[in-house]
């Protein structure tokens, strides 16, 4: 027996066998499944008052729990810091709702009530994500002494060029530092900022970047999305879906612009947000494709569109050209900044020579380097993947990943791919179609560097708790035998997938026919899982007898492991397992 609603192995036992009391759990259940005596979790239910205890008081409890989990949990992801922020507000309204029942009135419920009753004041603390002279100089400070020198660079081209247009490497805190900038100059101007990515929960970065900021400088904790601030200020978080936003006006800050769908129609829009001349406009994104809709943008051929012969512009956008900063022709200030740059900028976090060896020529340059990705010799390709990403937060409404239970009761598939030397562990979450023809729906992605066997299987096991898994595809070739038999141990149903030419051909085959009939869905936030597939390639074999898809994820990479995973819960549709004689724990896969 487990509760569908709330984690409870790792509370006390009095506080697990209240949470599965409100959970629909008889006292006869809860005894037996806690191993405790039938008349002490009936006296903890009389004294407690569990039968007493209104709804509100119920979910304040379990929204205490989690909170509590997210906490102490060492090492928290973005949407880790985003749930915690969905429900401490949501503690804030039940404690109004709590106060309310016991003889408040309509200012507990609404504190707007009595911020109206005191009436206006100009930066009045009140109105909430209040700073004083002192904290606003505290995060100046802080901003000055934390930037390398391409970042100052940054910030002394803001004040001089309206339009930024930067291709970067990987991890060099880009998305940090105009979080940062954009906020210092909301609340010493009370200008509007307007931060866009491929998808809402991309763009919700810039967020986690500045809650963090304040939070850690001022002791401050800002709420709200969009949030407001008390000088008038608003920063506005969107994704792709933001066509209709075009009563917002700001300073906009575009994030990794090159891996977003249909780049030319939301650059319309969202330019148009800051058409007036105080406004500025900041790209920056790492490389996708030259084939992409933002190429000519960054190239300037969008701005040669229509003209004649003698108005057309040429713009030198290589590395050389652009490495220290150049403002173009066409208005822009562009410039290129790779791993190297950085480190000649004071950038130490990285070991260059470490990722040379750890990353093949190609990828190094396309990671590191801001070469473009060639997609002429990839067997996915650009255009196919863009109409698959999607801005998930408002496409799935189906989907809440701030629940304990994402999906419900729906079913999902898992695929896992082992890692070898120093490329990454990965799993893929798929929904399959709720009906025939449907589309294939990426819900979480999770990744493992340097974790041992056991680490991994518990991880793939929280997925099972998580979701209503009916499949779970391992990779068996080489080291994922090890975590393939633990896997087994608690759910028997996993599929073992044993490589060979012909199954690889198969995993790959069917993998493309799904993303190109737009059958399969994923964030457009997650370019990551785009660039995997775009390293796919078709190659002979070792023989050359035949043909095979390979991707630079042998020793010295593997970046593609995601696609991998991906492909092995495809797989759960039009496969069966085959036992192996002699082996319990080993099993085969046929393709039907």
């Amino acid at each position: 027996m487990k509760s569908n609603d709330i984690n409870v192995t790792d509370l006390n036992s009095r506080t697990r066998a209240r949470t599965l009391y409100w959970n629909g759990y008889t006292i006869t259940e809860i005894s037996k499944s806690l191993n405790l005596a039938y008349p002490t979790v009936d006296s903890w239910k009389r004294r407690d008052k569990w039968d007493e205890a209104t709804v509100v008081v119920q979910v304040e409890a379990n929204i205490h729990i989690r909170v509590n989990q997210l906490i102490t949990k060492e090492d928290k992801s973005d949407r880790d810091y985003k749930e915690l922020d969905q429900l401490t507000r949501t503690l804030e309204r039940t404690a109004r709702i709590l106060k309310y029942s016991n003889g408040g009135n309509e200012a507990d419920l609404n504190p707007k009530v009595k911020n109206r009753n005191k009436g206006k004041k100009k930066q009045d603390p009140e109105k909430g994500n209040f700073l004083n002279e002192e904290q606003i100089q505290a995060l100046k400070d802080d901003f000055e002494k934390n930037l390398f020198r391409y970042q100052k660079k940054w910030h002394k081209a803001r004040k001089k060029q309206r339009i930024r247009n930067i291709l970067k490497s990987r991890q060099i805190g880009a998305t940090w530092y105009f979080a940062r900038e954009a906020f210092l100059d909301a609340i010493t101007s009370g200008d509007n900022q307007i931060f866009m990515s491929a998808s809402k929960a991309q763009a919700h970065v810039f967020r986690h970047y500045i809650t963090q900021w304040v939070k850690e400088i001022c002791d401050v904790e800002l709420r709200g999305d969009p949030i407001k601030l008390w000088n008038g200020a608003t920063l506005y978080f969107l994704g792709t879906n933001s066509r209709t936003a075009q009563s917002y006006h700001g300073h906009i800050y575009m994030d990794e612009y090159f891996w977003i769908p249909r780049f030319a129609e939301f650059k319309k829009v969202a330019s148009a947000m800051a058409s007036h001349k105080k406004w500025t406009q900041t790209y920056f994104s790492t490389p996708s494709t030259i084939g992409h809709q933002a190429y000519p943008f960054f190239s300037g051929e969008s701005f040669n569109k229509g003209k004649n012969k003698a108005d057309r512009i040429e713009i030198d956008v290589s590395h050389s050209a652009l490495k220290d900063g150049v403002l173009c022709e066409d208005g822009q200030w562009r410039q290129i900044v790779t791993i190297e740059d950085a480190a000649k900028g004071g950038c130490d976090l990285f070991d260059i020579d470490a990722l040379k060896k750890e990353y093949n020529e190609q990828d190094y340059q396309n990671l590191y380097m801001c070469q473009f990705v060639d997609d002429h010799v990839s067997f996915f390709k650009m255009a196919d993947l863009e109409k698959c990403m999607v801005d998930t937060w408002s496409v799935w409404q189906d989907v809440d990943q701030f629940n304990t239970r994402p999906y419900g009761d729906n079913p999902v598939w898992i695929g896992y791919d082992p890692s070898r030397f120093k490329d990454a562990a990965a799993v893929m979450v798929i929904a399959p179609p709720l009906v025939e023809g449907g589309k294939y729906r990426c819900l979480e992605k999770v990744t493992w560097h340097d974790t041992d066997f056991e680490v991994q299987a518990n991880g793939i096991k929280r997925l099972t708790e998580k979701y209503n898994v009916v499949h779970i595809g391992v990779d068996t070739s080489t080291i994922g035998l090890g975590v393939f038999e633990l896997v087994k141990k608690f759910f028997p149903l996993a599929v073992g997938v044993s490589y060979s030419v012909e199954v690889k051909n198969m995993l790959v085959l069917k993998a493309n026919q799904i993303i190109s009939r737009r059958r399969m869905e994923f964030d457009s936030g997650w370019s990551d899982l785009a660039l995997a597939f775009l390293t796919i390639r078709k190659t002979p074999t070792a023989s050359g007898k035949q043909t095979t898809f390979q991707a630079s994820r042998t020793s010295e990479t593997g970046h593609a492991d995601i696609a991998w995973a991906c492909m092995h819960a495809l797989q759960a549709e039009g496969i069966i397992a085959i036992d192996e004689p002699g082996n319990d724990n080993k099993s085969s896969m046929e393709i039907l």
